[in-house]
Protein backbone atom coordinates (compact mmCIF):
# COMPACT_ATOMS: atom_id res chain seq x y z
CA UNK A 1 0.00 0.00 0.00
CA UNK A 2 1.65 3.42 -0.87
CA UNK A 3 2.57 5.75 2.10
CA UNK A 4 2.62 9.04 2.73
CA UNK A 5 6.34 10.79 3.32
CA UNK A 6 7.15 11.28 6.98
CA UNK A 7 7.36 14.84 8.37
CA UNK A 8 10.54 14.08 9.84
CA UNK A 9 12.74 10.33 10.43
CA UNK A 10 10.65 9.95 13.82
CA UNK A 11 7.29 10.30 12.42
CA UNK A 12 4.74 7.15 11.47
CA UNK A 13 4.13 6.57 8.09
CA UNK A 14 0.00 6.96 7.11
CA UNK A 15 -1.25 5.02 4.73
CA UNK A 16 -3.96 6.18 1.78
CA UNK A 17 -7.15 5.42 2.38
CA UNK A 18 -8.37 2.40 0.82
CA UNK A 19 -10.92 3.72 -2.08
CA UNK A 20 -12.04 0.43 -3.88
CA UNK A 21 -13.52 -0.37 -0.20
CA UNK A 22 -15.34 2.54 0.28
CA UNK A 23 -17.27 1.75 -3.37
CA UNK A 24 -17.73 -1.23 -2.17
CA UNK A 25 -19.28 -0.57 0.98
CA UNK A 26 -21.26 2.40 -1.07
CA UNK A 27 -22.55 -0.48 -3.14
CA UNK A 28 -23.97 -2.13 -0.37
CA UNK A 29 -25.69 0.37 1.53
CA UNK A 30 -27.43 0.80 -1.56
CA UNK A 31 -28.80 -2.94 -1.08
CA UNK A 32 -30.19 -2.76 2.42
CA UNK A 33 -33.62 -2.39 3.64
CA UNK A 34 -33.63 1.00 3.10
CA UNK A 35 -34.38 3.89 0.33
CA UNK A 36 -30.90 4.70 -0.77
CA UNK A 37 -29.02 7.52 1.29
CA UNK A 38 -31.85 7.17 3.79
CA UNK A 39 -29.43 7.25 6.87
CA UNK A 40 -28.01 10.03 5.90
CA UNK A 41 -24.70 11.07 7.66
CA UNK A 42 -24.48 7.41 9.32
CA UNK A 43 -23.79 6.04 5.69
CA UNK A 44 -21.03 8.25 5.12
CA UNK A 45 -19.49 7.69 8.41
CA UNK A 46 -19.91 3.76 7.36
CA UNK A 47 -18.07 4.24 4.23
CA UNK A 48 -15.59 7.01 5.37
CA UNK A 49 -14.71 4.09 8.26
CA UNK A 50 -14.60 1.53 5.71
CA UNK A 51 -11.76 3.56 3.60
CA UNK A 52 -9.88 4.21 7.23
CA UNK A 53 -9.67 0.42 8.10
CA UNK A 54 -9.87 -1.10 4.66
CA UNK A 55 -12.58 -3.46 5.64
CA UNK A 56 -16.00 -4.06 4.56
CA UNK A 57 -17.35 -4.24 7.86
CA UNK A 58 -15.41 -2.15 9.67
CA UNK A 59 -15.38 -2.24 13.63
CA UNK A 60 -14.64 0.67 15.86
CA UNK A 61 -14.99 -1.73 19.28
CA UNK A 62 -13.44 -1.99 21.99
CA UNK A 63 -12.33 2.16 21.61
CA UNK A 64 -9.33 3.40 23.65
CA UNK A 65 -9.22 6.95 25.53
CA UNK A 66 -5.54 8.02 26.14
CA UNK A 67 -5.85 11.21 28.53
CA UNK A 68 -2.64 13.21 28.06
CA UNK A 69 -1.64 15.18 31.06
CA UNK A 70 1.00 18.13 30.94
CA UNK A 71 0.86 21.89 33.06
CA UNK A 72 1.78 24.98 31.38
CA UNK A 73 4.18 27.90 32.83
CA UNK A 74 1.71 30.77 31.20
CA UNK A 75 -0.46 29.74 34.19
CA UNK A 76 1.62 32.18 36.49
CA UNK A 77 -0.02 35.06 34.45
CA UNK A 78 -3.18 34.24 36.08
CA UNK A 79 -5.12 33.58 32.89
CA UNK A 80 -6.95 29.96 34.11
CA UNK A 81 -9.84 30.48 37.11
CA UNK A 82 -7.67 27.61 39.12
CA UNK A 83 -4.65 26.93 40.54
CA UNK A 84 -1.91 24.62 38.28
CA UNK A 85 -2.00 22.09 41.44
CA UNK A 86 -5.43 21.35 39.89
CA UNK A 87 -3.62 19.36 37.17
CA UNK A 88 -1.83 16.99 39.34
CA UNK A 89 -5.18 16.73 41.37
CA UNK A 90 -7.67 16.24 38.19
CA UNK A 91 -5.19 13.37 36.84
CA UNK A 92 -5.66 11.76 40.05
CA UNK A 93 -9.25 12.01 39.85
CA UNK A 94 -8.87 10.08 36.51
CA UNK A 95 -7.07 7.07 38.23
CA UNK A 96 -9.80 6.74 41.05
CA UNK A 97 -12.37 6.55 38.10
CA UNK A 98 -14.32 9.98 39.33
CA UNK A 99 -14.25 12.00 36.28
CA UNK A 100 -15.97 12.50 33.40
CA UNK A 101 -13.71 11.07 30.68
CA UNK A 102 -14.28 8.15 33.59
CA UNK A 103 -17.73 7.99 33.04
CA UNK A 104 -18.12 7.84 29.61
CA UNK A 105 -15.62 5.62 28.79
CA UNK A 106 -17.44 3.29 31.52
CA UNK A 107 -20.43 3.63 29.57
CA UNK A 108 -18.55 2.73 26.08
CA UNK A 109 -16.25 0.17 27.33
CA UNK A 110 -13.14 1.71 26.32
CA UNK A 111 -9.62 1.04 27.69
CA UNK A 112 -8.70 4.38 29.85
CA UNK A 113 -5.36 5.12 29.80
CA UNK A 114 -3.80 8.40 31.50
CA UNK A 115 -0.39 9.58 30.74
CA UNK A 116 1.67 11.75 32.51
CA UNK A 117 3.83 13.83 29.64
CA UNK A 118 4.86 17.23 31.63
CA UNK A 119 2.98 17.16 34.85
CA UNK A 120 5.21 19.84 37.05
CA UNK A 121 5.02 17.51 40.17
CA UNK A 122 6.04 14.00 40.52
CA UNK A 123 3.03 11.88 40.68
CA UNK A 124 2.84 8.54 42.37
CA UNK A 125 -0.67 7.32 42.03
CA UNK A 126 -1.03 3.58 40.73
CA UNK A 127 -2.19 3.21 37.32
CA UNK A 128 -0.63 6.58 35.42
CA UNK A 129 1.63 6.07 33.15
CA UNK A 130 4.72 7.94 33.09
CA UNK A 131 6.72 8.91 30.09
CA UNK A 132 7.51 12.98 31.33
CA UNK A 133 8.90 14.90 28.90
CA UNK A 134 10.04 18.06 31.63
CA UNK A 135 7.88 18.87 34.22
CA UNK A 136 5.16 21.35 32.65
CA UNK A 137 5.82 23.84 30.15
CA UNK A 138 7.82 27.04 30.06
CA UNK A 139 6.08 30.45 30.47
CA UNK A 140 5.23 31.49 27.07
CA UNK A 141 4.82 34.77 27.74
CA UNK A 142 8.37 35.14 28.55
CA UNK A 143 10.01 32.24 27.04
CA UNK A 144 9.21 29.82 24.37
CA UNK A 145 6.99 26.73 25.46
CA UNK A 146 9.79 24.08 24.81
CA UNK A 147 12.83 23.33 22.69
CA UNK A 148 12.20 21.45 19.73
CA UNK A 149 13.75 18.29 20.90
CA UNK A 150 11.19 18.36 23.50
CA UNK A 151 8.45 18.33 20.84
CA UNK A 152 9.27 15.94 19.05
CA UNK A 153 9.61 14.06 22.17
CA UNK A 154 6.01 14.54 23.50
CA UNK A 155 4.76 13.74 20.21
CA UNK A 156 6.80 10.16 20.70
CA UNK A 157 5.43 9.93 23.60
CA UNK A 158 1.72 10.21 22.06
CA UNK A 159 3.11 7.97 18.82
CA UNK A 160 4.35 5.23 21.88
CA UNK A 161 0.35 5.23 23.36
CA UNK A 162 -1.58 4.51 20.04
CA UNK A 163 0.92 2.07 19.89
CA UNK A 164 0.03 0.53 22.87
CA UNK A 165 -3.77 0.72 21.79
CA UNK A 166 -3.58 -1.11 18.94
CA UNK A 167 -1.19 -3.77 20.40
CA UNK A 168 -4.01 -4.24 22.67
CA UNK A 169 -6.77 -4.91 20.41
CA UNK A 170 -8.68 -1.57 19.97
CA UNK A 171 -9.81 -0.41 17.26
CA UNK A 172 -10.44 3.33 17.50
CA UNK A 173 -8.97 6.41 19.05
CA UNK A 174 -9.99 8.73 21.35
CA UNK A 175 -7.46 11.43 22.53
CA UNK A 176 -8.69 13.90 25.64
CA UNK A 177 -6.46 16.32 27.52
CA UNK A 178 -5.70 17.83 31.16
CA UNK A 179 -3.78 20.78 32.00
CA UNK A 180 -4.81 24.20 33.62
CA UNK A 181 -4.05 26.89 31.33
CA UNK A 182 -3.91 25.01 27.73
CA UNK A 183 -6.71 26.93 26.16
CA UNK A 184 -4.43 29.66 26.55
CA UNK A 185 -1.74 27.83 24.46
CA UNK A 186 -4.03 26.44 22.12
CA UNK A 187 -5.53 29.82 21.79
CA UNK A 188 -2.32 31.07 20.62
CA UNK A 189 -1.32 28.27 18.75
CA UNK A 190 -4.40 28.53 16.30
CA UNK A 191 -4.20 31.99 16.13
CA UNK A 192 -0.38 31.76 14.88
CA UNK A 193 -1.59 28.87 12.81
CA UNK A 194 -4.41 30.49 11.14
CA UNK A 195 -3.81 34.18 11.41
CA UNK A 196 -7.20 35.09 13.09
CA UNK A 197 -7.09 37.70 15.64
CA UNK A 198 -6.95 36.68 19.12
CA UNK A 199 -10.19 38.39 19.97
CA UNK A 200 -12.10 36.53 17.88
CA UNK A 201 -10.61 32.94 19.34
CA UNK A 202 -9.96 33.37 23.09
CA UNK A 203 -12.83 31.58 25.17
CA UNK A 204 -13.66 31.24 29.16
CA UNK A 205 -11.65 27.91 29.58
CA UNK A 206 -12.32 27.18 32.81
CA UNK A 207 -14.21 30.10 33.47
CA UNK A 208 -13.05 33.18 33.33
CA UNK A 209 -15.16 36.17 32.40
CA UNK A 210 -14.87 40.03 32.43
CA UNK A 211 -11.46 41.70 33.04
CA UNK A 212 -10.04 38.25 33.32
CA UNK A 213 -10.88 37.09 29.91
CA UNK A 214 -9.53 40.73 28.36
CA UNK A 215 -6.07 39.66 30.49
CA UNK A 216 -5.93 36.54 29.10
CA UNK A 217 -6.29 37.74 25.47
CA UNK A 218 -3.07 40.73 25.97
CA UNK A 219 -0.91 38.34 27.60
CA UNK A 220 -2.21 35.82 24.11
CA UNK A 221 -1.29 38.36 21.82
CA UNK A 222 1.52 39.94 23.79
CA UNK A 223 2.81 36.43 23.81
CA UNK A 224 2.25 35.44 20.38
CA UNK A 225 4.45 39.03 19.09
CA UNK A 226 7.47 38.44 21.78
CA UNK A 227 7.65 34.70 20.38
CA UNK A 228 7.61 35.17 16.75
CA UNK A 229 6.39 31.43 15.71
CA UNK A 230 6.50 31.01 11.90
CA UNK A 231 2.71 30.41 10.94
CA UNK A 232 4.32 27.93 8.01
CA UNK A 233 6.07 25.98 10.17
CA UNK A 234 3.64 24.22 12.53
CA UNK A 235 6.29 22.35 14.83
CA UNK A 236 7.88 25.67 15.28
CA UNK A 237 4.45 27.24 16.35
CA UNK A 238 4.23 23.79 18.64
CA UNK A 239 7.17 24.27 20.38
CA UNK A 240 7.22 28.42 20.93
CA UNK A 241 3.15 28.73 22.31
CA UNK A 242 2.38 24.82 22.51
CA UNK A 243 1.90 22.27 25.31
CA UNK A 244 3.44 18.53 26.07
CA UNK A 245 0.01 17.42 26.00
CA UNK A 246 -0.68 19.16 22.70
CA UNK A 247 2.30 17.78 21.39
CA UNK A 248 1.52 14.17 22.72
CA UNK A 249 -2.04 14.51 21.26
CA UNK A 250 -0.74 15.32 17.72
CA UNK A 251 1.81 12.44 17.92
CA UNK A 252 -1.10 10.00 18.75
CA UNK A 253 -3.48 11.41 15.53
CA UNK A 254 -0.07 10.49 13.35
CA UNK A 255 0.34 6.69 15.08
CA UNK A 256 -3.29 6.35 15.36
CA UNK A 257 -3.51 6.77 11.46
CA UNK A 258 -0.31 4.92 10.86
CA UNK A 259 -2.10 1.81 11.55
CA UNK A 260 -5.57 2.24 10.24
CA UNK A 261 -7.31 3.35 13.29
CA UNK A 262 -10.14 5.88 12.71
CA UNK A 263 -9.78 8.76 15.27
CA UNK A 264 -12.43 10.40 17.13
CA UNK A 265 -11.47 13.90 17.81
CA UNK A 266 -12.83 15.95 20.46
CA UNK A 267 -13.36 19.39 21.58
CA UNK A 268 -11.32 22.90 21.19
CA UNK A 269 -7.73 21.87 22.66
CA UNK A 270 -8.11 18.34 20.49
CA UNK A 271 -8.70 20.31 17.02
CA UNK A 272 -6.12 22.69 17.82
CA UNK A 273 -3.58 19.49 18.22
CA UNK A 274 -5.15 18.17 15.05
CA UNK A 275 -4.76 21.18 12.94
CA UNK A 276 -0.94 21.18 13.56
CA UNK A 277 -0.77 17.23 13.09
CA UNK A 278 -2.77 18.02 9.49
CA UNK A 279 -0.50 21.08 8.36
CA UNK A 280 3.06 18.42 9.36
CA UNK A 281 1.30 15.63 7.41
CA UNK A 282 -1.83 16.57 5.25
CA UNK A 283 -2.31 12.84 4.62
CA UNK A 284 -3.95 12.50 8.18
CA UNK A 285 -6.84 14.72 7.67
CA UNK A 286 -9.30 11.73 6.42
CA UNK A 287 -8.66 9.59 9.47
CA UNK A 288 -10.24 12.13 11.79
CA UNK A 289 -13.84 12.33 12.87
CA UNK A 290 -14.81 15.20 14.75
CA UNK A 291 -16.70 14.19 17.69
CA UNK A 292 -18.66 17.18 18.80
CA UNK A 293 -18.93 21.19 18.51
CA UNK A 294 -17.25 22.87 21.67
CA UNK A 295 -18.67 25.80 23.32
CA UNK A 296 -15.17 27.25 23.56
CA UNK A 297 -15.25 30.61 20.89
CA UNK A 298 -12.19 29.71 18.88
CA UNK A 299 -13.34 26.02 17.96
CA UNK A 300 -16.03 26.97 15.12
CA UNK A 301 -12.46 28.62 13.96
CA UNK A 302 -10.33 25.67 14.29
CA UNK A 303 -12.93 23.32 12.97
CA UNK A 304 -13.08 25.45 9.72
CA UNK A 305 -9.44 25.25 9.28
CA UNK A 306 -9.48 21.77 8.91
CA UNK A 307 -13.03 22.01 6.62
CA UNK A 308 -14.58 19.41 9.94
CA UNK A 309 -18.44 18.84 10.52
CA UNK A 310 -18.77 17.29 13.79
CA UNK A 311 -21.15 15.03 14.37
CA UNK A 312 -22.87 16.42 17.69
CA UNK A 313 -23.00 19.98 19.22
CA UNK A 314 -23.83 20.23 23.13
CA UNK A 315 -22.25 23.22 24.04
CA UNK A 316 -19.34 21.38 25.94
CA UNK A 317 -16.07 23.10 27.09
CA UNK A 318 -14.86 20.21 29.18
CA UNK A 319 -12.15 18.54 27.17
CA UNK A 320 -10.42 15.44 28.88
CA UNK A 321 -11.84 13.40 25.72
CA UNK A 322 -15.87 13.61 27.00
CA UNK A 323 -17.42 15.38 23.49
CA UNK A 324 -15.27 12.39 21.98
CA UNK A 325 -16.45 9.56 23.93
CA UNK A 326 -20.56 10.59 24.36
CA UNK A 327 -20.17 10.54 20.00
CA UNK A 328 -18.58 7.07 20.16
CA UNK A 329 -21.98 5.02 19.72
CA UNK A 330 -22.51 7.22 16.63
CA UNK A 331 -19.38 4.61 15.05
CA UNK A 332 -21.16 1.63 16.90
CA UNK A 333 -24.37 2.58 15.38
CA UNK A 334 -22.84 3.14 11.41
CA UNK A 335 -20.64 -0.14 11.95
CA UNK A 336 -23.69 -2.18 13.16
CA UNK A 337 -25.58 -0.87 10.47
CA UNK A 338 -23.80 -2.38 8.20
CA UNK A 339 -23.20 -5.24 9.55
CA UNK A 340 -26.44 -6.70 10.95
CA UNK A 341 -28.98 -5.05 8.57
CA UNK A 342 -30.68 -6.96 5.76
CA UNK A 343 -30.27 -6.72 2.04
CA UNK A 344 -33.47 -6.59 0.18
CA UNK A 345 -32.65 -9.70 -1.16
CA UNK A 346 -32.09 -11.52 2.11
CA UNK A 347 -35.37 -9.93 3.33
CA UNK A 348 -37.59 -11.21 0.77
CA UNK A 349 -38.48 -7.10 0.58
CA UNK A 350 -39.01 -5.87 -2.95
CA UNK A 351 -36.18 -3.10 -4.42
CA UNK A 352 -36.90 0.11 -6.08
CA UNK A 353 -38.36 -0.46 -9.64
CA UNK A 354 -35.39 0.49 -12.14
CA UNK A 355 -36.13 3.18 -13.88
Amino acid sequence: MPRSRPVNDRSPLIPRLDTACAERVGRYLDTLTKPPGSLGRLESLAVDLAAMTGEDFPRVSPPAAVVFAADHGVAEEGVSAFPQSVTAQMVANFVAGGAAINVFARRIHARLEVVDVGVASELTDPGIVHDKVRPGTGNLAREDAMSHDEAQAAMATGQRAAERAARAGCRCLIVGEMGIANTTASTAMLAALTGEPVAELVGQGTGVAGDALAHKRAVIEAAIASRGADPKDPLDVLTRLGGLEIAAMVGAYLGAAARRLPILVDGFIATVAALTACRLEPSLRPYLIFGHRSHEQGHGRALAALDADPLLDFSLRLGEGSGAALAFPLLEAATAMLSEMATFADAGVANREAR
